[in-house]
């Protein structure tokens, strides 16, 4: 049997869990959390269970999830975070149903290594001991398709912020707004993306452990709601050969004894010398950390010329080729200071996305790094010479050299841990073998007739 603390205090938090779950008649709590590649796994309690779920934590199996641990310690617990009840807003017709994202442990009640939230949060605690609160904001770009066959059917031909009749799906982002906000996430915008069918949903910045929650939420409730519609939604990060992928914009920040550490009156490039430092940290470790905030074979081929999608580590104030942005903040809103990392796509862990965006900006501060010069042409029409004179990279070009690069990358392994770093390695390696066996279409359309 697992350590019970004996004697715990029932926090305020879980005093309301218990009397909304009383009040409310839920009949069932969904205990939730993800694997390493961020996919979301969850079982069900009933409300009897509730108080024992927050003293000891409820036993699953562990071997049964990926990266999690050997069938020879199966064993793990379920501990969930009061912070995160809500009760899901879809299928009202059925009994109450509520969730928690928990937190994993072992039997004997310390945190699993593996659980990627637990990353994050160790991440975290490393910012707030150098006196630094993480917050983020993210833009999040999905598609909806007809239904999930290989060959994708758009709903509609519109682009960047169309509307009606073109824009045909503004019903289903609003019934996943409206979602959205019964589960305490408030978006601040929607609109149409700028390929057919593709739209996007930016939710109101927050700490970095609530939006990483929030993330993993706003994807389930898309693909919940698209399925009540009678369509599929996707963020596959490229789904159409012919047009832009799916990105994740994060507006990144920190802040300082609730001062926005980015920011600095007056400043020639918008930040802080922090600020500066963060987002040259960023620059300089991007190829390493691109295994993780782009995870997927099909991530590369957003990563590619032609697109929107940045490929190249630069910065710029309003270039949108660029791999980091500073958007120029409201007059007297000194506190949105941010930057931009445009290269992530929503198919991402966000747990770990966070910890290696975090972990590459530190590193940047604690080294002092300068802020390279700003690049202001797209970073494209530059030729090889010229890059290398500005010390600009090329994000990796497949999941195969990314891997390469995070295998190599001391940054990386510290920030994930080793367990959560060599299971991915592995996984992703077995992913891109996989790939590496198939013949596309691409290949039998171009040789099959000529060779």
């Amino acid at each position: 049997m697992p350590a019970v603390a004996e004697g715990r205090a029932v926090s305020n938090r879980e005093e309301y869990v218990l009397r909304t779950v009383a009040e409310r008649g839920v009949r069932f709590i969904r205990l939730w959390f993800t694997d390493i590649n961020g996919v979301l796994k969850s079982f069900a309690i009933p409300p009897a269970e509730l108080q024992t779920a927050f003293d000891e934590g409820m036993h699953f199996d562990g071997s049964s999830i990926d990266g999690f641990s050997r069938v020879q310690e199966a064993d793990m617990l379920a501990r969930p975070d009061p912070t995160t009840f809500q009760i899901l807003p879809w299928r009202p017709d059925q009994a109450g149903v509520a969730r928690m994202f928990c937190d994993i442990i072992t039997p004997d009640g310390k945190a699993f290594e593996g659980d990627p939230r637990q990353v994050l949060r160790h991440n975290l605690q490393r910012a707030q001991t150098l006196g630094y609160e993480f917050f983020v904001g993210p833009e999040i770009e999905f598609f909806y398709f007809e239904d999930a066959g290989p060959e994708p059917k758009t709903l509609d031909n519109g682009g960047y912020f169309d509307l009606t009749p073109l824009d045909v799906a503004q019903e289903y982002r609003r019934t996943t707004i409206m979602a959205l906000e019964q589960l305490g996430i408030p978006v601040e915008l929607s609109h149409h993306e700028v390929s057919p069918s593709q739209h996007e949903l930016d939710l109101r910045y927050s700490d970095a452990l609530s939006m990483a929650d929030n993330l993993v939420t706003t994807r389930l409730a898309v693909k919940e709601v698209a399925m009540e519609h009678g369509i599929y939604a996707t963020f596959m990060p490229k789904p159409l050969e012919a047009h832009d992928g799916s990105g994740l914009h994060l507006h990144l920040s920190l802040f300082q004894n609730d001062a926005n550490a980015f920011h600095e009156a007056g400043s020639d490039t918008g930040l802080s010398k922090i600020g500066e430092s963060f987002v040259a940290g960023l620059l300089h470790h991007a190829p390493e950390i691109t295994a993780v905030t782009n995870q997927w074979v099909n991530s590369y081929k957003r990563l590619v010329l032609g697109f929107e999608a940045p490929i190249h580590t630069t910065w710029a104030r309003a270039n949108q080729a660029s791999l980091v942005r500073i958007p120029t903040p409201k007059h007297g809103k000194e506190s949105s200071t941010r930057i931009e990392y445009r290269a992530p796509d929503p198919a991402c862990n966000p747990y770990l996305a966070f910890s290696v965006l975090l972990a590459a900006g530190l590193s940047g501060i604690e080294n002092a790094m300068p802020l390279p010069d700003e690049i202001r042409s797209n970073p494209r029409e530059l030729s090889a010479a010229e890059r290398k004179d500005a010390g600009v990279q090329r994000l990796p070009s497949s999941l195969d050299r990314a891997l390469d690069l995070m295998e190599g990358s001391a940054l990386v392994r510290e920030a994930l841990g080793s367990h959560v770093f060599e299971w991915f390695l592995r996984n992703k390696r077995a992913e891109w073998d996989r790939y590496q066996h198939r013949v596309s279409r691409y290949e039998l359309e171009t040789y099959l007739p000529v060779l």
